[in-house]
C-alpha cells in the first residue's frame, strides 16, 4: 500500500484535486468509498470541500498491483498468486478493496502463494499459527545440476549480512548465526537441471536460496547466490522459486473454518 501526502495549492473539491494529481476519477471514487483518503488527518468519504494549504493524504495501491490473481478470499484474509516484481516488507497490501497484513514474506522475485490478513484479529491468529508451525509452506525451485534428494532436511546455521543484503551458510554455529532447517525432495531430473521442492521449518531470509546455492544446486535465474553463466546458458529471465502450496492447520477464531484446506499455484517459467 502506498501512500500520497501533500499540501492543496488551492480550493477545490477533493475529486478534482486528487485526478489532477493523476488519479483516474473511478480510482478517485473508490478511495472515498473504502475510506482511503484524509484531510487534515480525518476520513473522509464523500466530494467535500479541500481548502488551499489542507494536507491532504490518500492511501492507494499502485496499477500494476491491481491485477494481481486472487486464489482465495473471505472476510478475513487474502491469499493472491505474488507474480515477480513485487516488494513484501512488514505490513503490506495488494487487497484493491482493503488494507491488508503481509503476515509473511516472499523475496522480491520470489513468486506464488502469499497471505494477507485483512484484520488486526486474522493476522494475529495467522502469526500465532505461523510460530507454532500450523501453516504448511512448500515451494518449487528449478536448480542447477541433478540432484537426487529424497526428504533430505538440511540442518545448518544462516548468518546475515544487512550491509551487503546476502546471508551465508555454516554447517556450524559462528558468532550471531541462527539455526535454520529445510527439507528437500528432487521431484524430476533432466540432467543439467532439476525440480526440487522445498519445505520450510524455519523462515530466515534467503533461507532457500542460499541453502541450495551452498549445497552447490543454486536457483536458475538468481543473480544474488548463482551464476550468472548459468543464468544465461539457460535464458532466465528470472528467478525460479515459486511458493507453491499452502495448508492451515492449527488456525484458532476467526479462521478456525480454514482448518485443514490446501492451496496450490503452478509456476510460470
Amino acid at each position: 500500500m502506498e501512500k500520497m501526502i501533500f499540501k492543496s495549492q488551492t480550493d477545490g473539491q477533493i475529486e478534482d484535486i486528487l485526478t489532477e494529481k493523476g488519479f483516474k476519477r473511478g480510482r478517485v471514487l473508490k478511495f472515498l468509498k473504502n475510506k482511503d483518503v484524509r484531510i487534515n488527518g480525518e476520513k473522509i468519504s464523500s466530494n467535500v470541500m479541500v481548502g488551499c494549504r489542507d494536507e491532504v493524504c490518500v492511501f492507494y495501491m499502485p496499477e500494476d498491483l491491481l491485477s494481481i490473481e486472487k486464489i482465495f478470499e473471505d472476510e478475513n484474509i487474502l491469499i493472491v498468486n505474488k507474480p515477480a516484481g513485487i516488494e513484501v516488507e512488514g505490513d503490506g497490501g495488494v487487497c484493491q478493496k482493503t488494507k491488508t497484513y503481509a503476515v509473511h514474506r516472499l523475496d522480491r522475485n520470489t513468486t506464488g502463494l502469499l497471505i494477507l490478513a485483512k484484520n488486526r484479529k486474522a493476522k494475529e491468529t495467522l502469526e500465532k499459527a505461523f510460530k507454532e508451525k500450523g501453516i504448511t509452506k512448500k515451494y518449487l525451485a528449478e536448480v542447477v545440476g541433478k540432484t537426487q534428494f529424497k526428504d533430505f532436511t538440511f540442518n545448518a546455521f544462516l548468518l546475515k549480512d544487512s550491509a551487503s543484503s546476502i546471508v551465508k551458510i555454516y554447517k556450524s554455529k559462528v558468532s550471531g548465526s541462527v539455526a535454520i532447517s529445510t527439507t528437500f525432495s528432487t521431484l524430476k531430473s533432466s540432467g543439467n537441471s532439476s525440480l526440487v521442492e522445498c519445505q520450510l521449518h524455519s523462515g530466515k531470509t534467503h533461507q532457500i536460496r542460499a541453502s541450495l546455492a551452498y549445497l552447490g544446486h543454486a536457483i536458475i535465474g538468481d543473480g544474488k547466490y548463482g551464476k550468472n553463466a548459468d543464468n544465461k546458458n539457460f535464458n532466465a529471465k528470472t528467478q525460479r522459486l515459486h511458493a507453491y502450496y499452502l495448508k492451515f492447520e492449527k488456525l484458532e477464531q476467526p479462521l478456525e473454518s480454514l482448518n485443514g484446506k490446501e492451496f496450490v499455484s503452478n509456476p510460470q517459467w
